[in-house]
C-alpha cells in the first residue's frame, strides 16, 4: 500500500510535470518598473463569445433585426445589460424549445454597476485577428492562423513590466484545437515565451481524454509504465505540433510547478465529486468553462485572467442556437462576477470585469435556416466590425453610457492599454511603440 500510494502521488507529479512546460508555460521575472498607481490589483477579461452581433446583444432588438417575419424586441444580456427580455417567440433559454428563459444572477446588471461602450470598431471580422486584436492591442493584420502573435500580448506586457509571477497570469481557453492555445504569448523578441502567460483548457483536462491521460496517470509506474505517460504528454502538446517555436524558453519554477500540480489534483478531486462551481446552468462548454475559470481565480487570484468563450460561433448554420449560447454566455458572466464578489473576498473590492466580442456579425443572413426557419449569419462585412464593450468594478464609473448605434466611441485594440492603466504600467505598454496607432485606454476615451 505504501508503495501503491508512493506510485499515485508520482505519477500525478509527473502528469503535472509533463502538463507544466509547455501547457503552463512560465518565465523569469523582472522587477517592476514603476508604471504608476494601479486601479485595482485584479482584471479579468471575458472574451465574448465567438461573434456577436450588435442588433441581438446591445441594441436588444431579438429577432426583428434579423428574421423577417418575426419583428420581435427584447434583452436576452440581463446580466450585462439593462432592459426587458422579449415577451414573445422565447426560444433561448432552457427546457423544450428554449422556452424558459435562465433566471438572473445579478441584481443590476453590469451595465447599471460599471461603464458601457455601446458601440466600438473591431479591427478584424474574422475570430483570430478579432482575438489577436484584443490580446495584442494591435491589428494582426499580416498574421497567420496557425502563427503565434508577432507583437507583445498584455500578459508579455504584465510580466516584463510589471514583474508579475506567472501563476498571477492565465489564460483559460475552451479548447486545445485551431489557434486560441497560441495566444498565451507572442515571438516578440523583446518579450516571447519567458513572460508567457499559463494556459488552460478545463474542458480538455478534465473531459474523458483528460481523465483517460491525466486521471488514470495517478498509478503509472516510471519505470514500465512509460508508454501510457508518453501518450499522456502527446495529448497534452498535440495541438501545439508544428506551431514554430513554441517550445523556447518555457518551463515553471520549482515552486509554481508544485502549486499547479496542487491545484490540477484539487480540480480533479472536485470534478469526480461533482462539487466544481459551475454556474446553475452548464449545459455547454462555455459555461463549463467559467466554472473552472472561477476555481482558477479563487485558488490563484491572478492579476490577469483571460477566458474565452464562442459557443456563439454556431450562428453560422443555426440562428437559434447562438440565441441560447448567447443568452448563456451573459449567464456565464453574471456567474463569473457574482462568484468574484461573493466567494473571492481578496478579490472582491480590487477587482475589474471587461466582457468584449472579438468581432461582429454580417448585416444580411447566408442562405442556411435553421429548425425554426430563421436565417443564420457569418461574419465578412462592415456589420461584422461593429462591436461592444462593459466594464465594471474598482474604479470605473458607474451607470455611464458611452458612444452608441451612429456614434462609434473605442476600438477593439483599446482593450491592452486600458488592462494596462489599470494594472498600473500603461506609460510602460505605450512607451514600447507596438500598439496600433489611435489606440487608447478606454479611462481616456470617457
Amino acid at each position: 500500500m505504501e508503495r501503491r500510494a508512493f506510485i499515485k502521488k508520482a505519477g500525478l507529479a509527473a502528469g503535472a510535470a509533463f502538463a507544466a512546460p509547455y501547457i503552463l508555460p512560465t518565465g523569469r521575472l523582472f522587477a517592476a518598473s514603476g508604471g504608476g498607481g494601479q486601479l485595482a490589483q485584479h482584471v479579468v477579461f471575458v472574451l465574448f463569445a465567438g461573434g456577436v452581433r450588435q442588433q441581438e446583444s446591445i441594441l436588444q432588438r431579438y429577432l426583428a433585426d434579423s428574421q423577417p417575419n418575426d419583428p420581435y424586441e427584447g434583452n436576452v444580456l440581463y446580466n450585462m445589460l439593462q432592459g426587458a427580455p422579449p415577451e414573445l417567440k422565447i426560444a433561448y433559454g432552457t427546457g423544450p424549445g428554449g422556452i424558459n428563459p435562465i433566471p438572473s444572477i445579478l441584481g443590476t446588471p453590469l451595465q447599471v454597476q460599471g461603464t458601457t461602450f455601446r458601440e466600438m470598431r473591431a479591427v478584424s471580422t474574422g475570430h483570430y485577428g478579432g482575438l489577436n486584436s484584443l490580446l495584442q492591442g494591435n491589428t494582426a493584420a499580416t498574421q497567420g492562423l496557425t502563427q503565434k502573435p508577432l507583437r507583445p500580448t498584455i500578459f508579455e506586457y504584465l510580466r516584463r513590466h510589471a514583474g508579475m509571477p506567472a501563476t498571477k497570469t492565465w489564460f483559460v481557453g475552451n479548447t486545445i484545437g485551431n489557434s486560441v492555445p497560441l495566444l498565451n504569448h507572442s515571438i516578440h523578441p523583446n518579450y516571447g515565451a519567458r513572460y508567457g502567460a499559463n494556459f488552460f483548457a478545463p474542458n480538455v483536462t478534465f473531459g474523458p481524454h483528460g481523465q483517460q491521460y491525466l486521471g488514470d496517470a495517478k498509478v503509472y509506474h516510471p519505470e514500465d509504465q512509460l508508454a501510457p505517460m508518453h501518450e499522456m504528454k502527446l495529448f497534452l502538446d498535440n495541438s501545439f505540433a508544428n506551431r514554430g517555436r513554441v517550445y523556447e524558453g518555457l518551463g515553471n519554477t520549482f515552486e509554481e510547478k508544485q502549486d499547479i500540480k496542487s491545484f490540477m489534483e484539487l480540480m480533479f478531486q472536485k470534478t469526480q465529486a461533482g462539487t466544481i462551481a459551475h454556474p446553475p446552468v452548464s449545459d455547454n462548454g462555455d459555461l463549463r468553462t467559467i466554472g473552472y475559470a472561477c476555481e482558477l481565480i479563487k485558488y490563484f487570484k491572478p492579476a490577469i485572467t483571460v477566458v474565452n468563450l464562442d459557443a456563439v460561433d454556431g450562428c453560422h448554420s443555426n440562428f437559434t442556437s447562438y440565441l441560447q449560447s448567447l443568452h448563456r454566455a451573459d449567464h456565464a458572466v453574471g456567474h463569473l462576477w457574482n462568484f468574484i464578489q461573493t466567494q473571492v473576498p481578496e478579490m472582491a473590492g480590487n477587482t475589474v470585469l471587461m466582457a468584449t466580442p472579438e468581432c461582429g456579425r454580417n448585416l444580411e443572413p447566408n442562405a442556411i435556416r435553421d429548425p425554426n426557419d430563421w436565417y443564420a449569419y457569418d461574419h465578412s462585412d462592415q456589420n461584422s466590425l461593429r462591436v461592444f464593450s462593459t466594464m465594471v468594478g474598482s474604479g470605473v464609473p458607474q451607470n455611464l453610457q458611452v458612444g452608441g448605434e451612429g456614434n462609434p466611441i473605442g476600438l477593439a485594440t483599446d482593450m491592452v492599454p486600458t488592462i494596462a492603466e489599470i494594472l498600473g504600467v500603461k506609460s510602460e505598454v505605450m512607451g514600447a511603440g507596438l500598439i496600433q496607432p489611435g489606440s487608447m485606454s478606454l479611462f481616456d476615451r470617457i
